[in-house]
């Protein structure tokens, strides 16, 4: 054993507590990897829909081997992420499960989250060697797996969240986009939140931007599939330079964080705003305080604020790294440095703080 621990006294209780959840922890990531082959083999949604099942039957109903099936269902209920009758020798996905893993419009579908968490292990070397140098690592250096994950992560908050709760929250902004109005969607990136908005409200226009010319060719042909194309437009254009003026609202959803110039930014959004619009804020969930966000809601985002949205910043021109855990003063520090005099939060999840600004 090191020097240095032989001279500390340990709690032996604790260790053991400590390495429990450890194993936990252990079990969690390898298990990881399993929730992404179920996902794309529909091995949860297979399941969901045909009730208890042996691996025989999951293997016939997906087209996958039987052997494989049967460890990874074996697995998945080790983990508590499927039940197990041992009497029948059937697996099963109970409803609170399938709400998780198999049921793509539920407010709790989480499988996306393991796209990213995939992504951040193939981007591992990278941002290894960001920490040695400083430098940062782009939003487009990213491995792809991130950009279709953050989509179907992020979409469920929007799918649930941001016609019933979030645009009524912001002063007027509503009955604006019945009547029609002129919507910016700024990072837009696969245009989930975008089209969201646009089936919602059929009388205004939106216009999606995004850096990433990948993300905007996805963003387009999601609008077309969802039957808004003619509705909806989506340009490649930086958060400081996308093109228009006089939009009523200006959406930034999940990216401010992310810019290397988010002050830059607001003041492009100011100048961009008609004189009565209103620029919507939506940021990962944080308290100002770092000890407030020692939790597993914080655990997750700064996890990803080190892996994908410091090194985003510092990729870019000024490199502010706010960080996925900005929280609220330092927040309404950089939109009022942007020009902004009227700052509020206008609701929150577990997940997320929605803020407005107005001119």
């Amino acid at each position: 054993m090191d020097t240095a621990l032989e001279t500390q006294s340990l709690d032996e209780a604790k260790l053991n507590q400590f390495v429990g959840r450890m194993l936990g922890d252990m079990g969690a990531t390898m298990n990881a990897a399993l929730i992404l082959v179920g996902d794309k083999l529909g091995l949860y949604k297979a399941l969901a829909a045909a009730g208890p099942s042996d691996a025989a039957a999951l293997a016939k109903r997906t087209g996958t081997a039987e052997r494989y099936v049967r460890e990874w269902l074996s697995a998945q209920a080790a983990a508590g992420y499927l039940g197990y009758d041992a009497a029948s020798g059937k697996f099963r996905l109970d409803a609170e499960q399938a709400m998780v893993f198999a049921n793509e419009a539920s407010p709790v579908f989480l499988a996306g989250f393991f796209q990213i968490a995939a992504a951040a292990f193939r981007d591992e070397p990278k941002i290894t060697e960001a920490f040695k140098t400083g430098r940062g690592v782009g939003w487009h250096e990213h491995d792809g797996c991130l950009f279709c994950g953050t989509e179907r992560f992020f979409r469920t908050s929007y799918n649930h969240h941001l016609v019933p709760s979030w645009l009524p929250a912001l002063d007027g902004v509503t009955d604006k986009l019945a009547r029609g109005a002129a919507v910016a969607d700024i990072g837009c990136g696969h245009g989930a939140s975008t089209i969201v908005m646009a089936k919602a409200f059929p009388k205004s226009r939106f216009h999606g931007f995004d850096y990433h010319a990948p993300s905007i060719e996805a963003a387009r042909q999601a609008a077309a599939e969802a039957g808004v194309g003619e509705r909806v437009s989506f340009a490649v254009a930086p958060a400081k330079t996308y093109p228009g003026n006089s939009y009523d609202l200006v959406c930034f959803f999940d990216c401010l964080h992310d810019m290397g110039d988010p002050t830059g930014a607001a003041a492009h959004v100011k100048e961009t705003l008609a004189p009565d619009g209103t620029w919507m804020i939506v940021e990962p969930f944080a308290h100002d305080r770092l000890d407030a966000n020692l939790n597993p809601v914080g655990a997750i985002y700064y996890a990803a604020s080190t892996m994908i949205c410091t090194p985003a910043s510092l990729s870019q021109e000024v490199g502010l790294a706010l960080g996925a855990q900005a929280g609220e003063a330092r927040l309404r520090s950089v939109v009022r440095d942007g020009g902004f005099t009227r700052f509020r939060r206008a609701a929150e999840t577990p997940f997320n703080l929605v803020l407005e600004a107005r001119p």
